[in-house]
């Protein structure tokens, strides 16, 4: 299917129901399981009409991880460098759990594609995430050479916020497991609040 040509109602439709279906199969697959007969089956249409706006599963999953990247680097592109330092550290860990509360299978078919050794990212990792890395890890940096928060390696601050927001995704089943299934949610969002304004406060002079 032509890409730039403007697309129906129908398409527009067929096309996010194929994503759709494209994203529970990954996320539960990864992508080496996943096969373009059980995406077609969960959207609901035949493999010859997939094929018609999809050329092969490549283009399905690069097309969900395109549009999760972007999705997934906006609380970080968010960080107001003119913000307060606590309130903007803390903010962007409640956005990225927020992540994993509203879109944990997007969260697990990212995490698939890392451990698969991101084939399909790579590039990406290297360019646009290393970019904006670098670029918010220097406005961390230049708040703890102001004393406005406490020092540490920002780049391993960024680490720590998606490792321990994004588990809640990843992780899911074993931590409703742990909590007898229990809605991890509020009492995680306390928790990175109490972790990060002791880690990150300055100490009292």
């Amino acid at each position: 299917m032509d890409d730039a040509a403007p697309k129906t109602r129908i398409q527009i439709r067929n096309r996010k129901v194929i994503l759709t279906a494209g994203l529970e199969v990954f996320s539960a697959n990864g992508f080496r399981g996943a096969t373009l007969d059980q995406i077609a089956r969960e959207a609901g249409l035949s493999k010859p009409n997939l094929l018609y706006y999809f050329p092969s599963k490549e283009a399905i999953y690069t097309a969900l991880l395109d549009a999760l990247l972007d999705t997934w680097l906006d609380p970080l592109r968010a960080l107001d460098p003119t913000g307060d330092p606590i309130t903007e550290i803390l903010g962007y860990a409640q956005r990225k759990l927020a992540l994993s509360r509203d879109f944990p299978r997007e969260s697990r078919l990212f995490a698939n594609e890392i451990l698969q050794g991101a084939p399909m990212v790579r590039d990406l990792l290297k360019t646009d995430l290393k970019a904006l890395v670098d670029n918010r890890a220097e406005v961390l940096q230049n708040w703890m050479d102001a004393g406005l928060i406490r020092r540490t390696d920002p780049v391993h601050l960024i680490f720590s916020i998606w490792s321990l927001t994004q588990h809640y995704a990843d992780f899911d089943v074993q931590i409703r497991a742990v909590l007898d299934e229990e809605d991890p949610f509020p009492g995680a969002e306390c928790f990175l609040d109490q972790l990060y304004r002791s880690l990150l406060e300055p100490r009292a002079r």
